[in-house]
């Protein structure tokens, strides 16, 4: 047996592993960069939602003290 055969194919085994793991690396880090503008969206909607929530609750109030002082004066 050559002895030189041995260590090409541990290379090349090496090398096609390599490939395979940068590729899976990079298909994984796509996905995540999808998943963090998701979050991002997301948390922007979110935020949005806190701010109508909170005009909501202001509005409500004002209508409460209308209907009050209505009457109070009928």
């Amino acid at each position: 047996m050559d002895m030189r055969k041995v260590p090409i194919a541990v290379i090349a085994a090496l090398a096609v592993q390599t490939a395979g793991a940068l590729v899976w690396a990079g298909g994984a880090a796509a996905r995540i960069a999808t998943l963090e503008d998701r979050v991002g969206e997301h948390r922007q909607v979110a935020e949005r939602l806190a701010r109508l929530e909170e005009q909501s609750k202001a509005t409500r109030a004002a209508v409460e003290r209308m209907e009050t002082r209505l009457e109070r004066g009928a």
